[in-house]
């Protein structure tokens, strides 16, 4: 027969009362059960990752061109456009163009009897958009190429969102852009020719929203693009120092190798692509502000409306809203356009202060374009041209 013990059982722990030996019991099981949860959270984070980055078979490139054409053109074709005539607006360009071209050579110089000015197209913003895709191919494909990533789930996520940004971009400026010269910078055989564009949809629409007259609109852009088009046809230099400039800052990048030495290559170069860049951000600077120094001097003696042009080409550049200018902020457009005017202001004091032959011995070489410490002080690249001491 079993006998009941006489001694007394510790009363089951309860909230209402707590002693030492239940508080004790209490954290442990606390503790057991987020360790017990930490775990699974942990053993979930893991599995997730090891999805995430598990190779899916293949590689791929870190951009889908065709992706992203599908978005920008989704983005062009929601906001509202002007109908145009493309055929009829090339055929006015063209006209146009052989009308200015004498006084434009007359006034910047001659171009070698070997060489000539491209003619110009006209583009709707979907033209335009397929025009500046191929250009971006030309010069990134090369990058991407060389790094080719195994498909996983991360590769997938990350090439979605570059689509993303790179078509928001093009989107964005395919219905601002008014003109452009493309001289086929690294193109590959067979090359085609230079070109040059007006996005005709934009010029209408920027013609009709400011009330300008269209005809001097129009000749005044051509003006702009057909400057372009001279600096490189006449200075031959000039598209192989961009060329090569533009080599030299991917070469890192297109390295062969593991994504680690293509890390340590491009930190070992570093600065010399940097004083690379800095001469490549002046003489773009120059490039563009000669060209819109040529359009005013000749638009202000060629164009009875000049005046009315240059206010709403100005006015245009004040009346971005907030988002726009957000969106040119964030993506570096704003100091590429600080850049461009520094360029502009360059020109101006020296054509004003020395006359066009001065201005013009920027283009006997490489060396001879404006820095950008120079193109903030216009007689120090004087001075350095010329040969005048101080």
């Amino acid at each position: 027969m079993r006998t009941r013990s006489s001694a007394r059982r510790p009363p089951p722990c309860s909230t209402t009362d707590w002693n030492g030996d239940c508080r004790s019991l209490g954290k442990v099981n606390r503790s057991v059960r987020s360790a017990a949860i930490f775990g699974l959270l942990a053993g979930l984070a893991t599995v997730a990752v090891a999805e995430a980055v598990r190779p899916r078979g293949g590689s791929g490139l870190l951009l889908d061109w065709e992706d992203v054409r599908r978005r920008a053109r989704s983005w062009l074709a929601s906001s509202s456009a002007p109908p145009v005539d493309l055929a009829s607006a090339e055929h006015q360009y063209r006209l146009m163009a052989a009308q200015l071209q004498g006084p434009l050579l007359k006034f910047v110089g001659a171009v070698p009897k070997a060489a000539s000015l491209p003619e110009f197209t006209a583009l709707d913003r979907a033209g335009w958009l397929d025009l500046n895709l191929d250009i971006l191919r030309r010069v990134v494909d090369p990058i991407l190429e060389k790094g080719r990533l195994p498909n996983s789930l991360v590769v997938e996520a990350g090439r979605a969102g570059l689509n993303h940004y790179v078509a928001f971009l093009l989107a964005f400026l395919g219905r601002r852009v008014l003109g452009q010269y493309d001289p086929q910078l690294l193109g590959t055989e067979p090359m085609s020719p230079d070109g040059l564009y007006l996005v005709e949809t934009n010029v209408e629409e920027w013609g009709r929203k400011a009330e300008l007259p269209g005809e001097d609109l129009r000749r005044w852009l051509i003006l702009h693009e057909m400057t372009h088009a001279w600096q490189f046809a006449a200075h031959p230099w000039l598209k192989d120092y961009m060329e090569s400039s533009m080599r030299l800052l991917l070469e890192s990048a297109t390295k062969a190798g593991p994504a680690a030495a293509r890390v340590a290559a491009f930190a070992g170069v570093l600065p010399a692509q940097w004083r690379v860049m800095r001469q490549m951000q002046g003489t773009m600077s120059f490039v563009e502000g000669y060209s819109n120094l040529v359009m005013n001097e000749l638009g202000s003696t060629t164009l009875a409306s000049f005046d009315r042009l240059e206010e709403a080409y100005r006015a245009r550049g004040r009346s971005r809203s907030v988002v726009e200018i957000l969106i040119w902020r964030l993506t570096g457009l704003d100091l590429k356009l600080q850049q461009y005017q520094k360029g502009e202001a360059f020109a101006k004091a020296i054509y004003d202060a020395h006359g066009m032959d001065a201005l013009n011995r920027a283009w006997n070489g490489a060396d001879s374009m404006p820095n950008l410490d120079e193109l903030a002080d216009p007689e120090r690249w004087y001075r350095r041209i010329a040969g005048v001491r101080n």
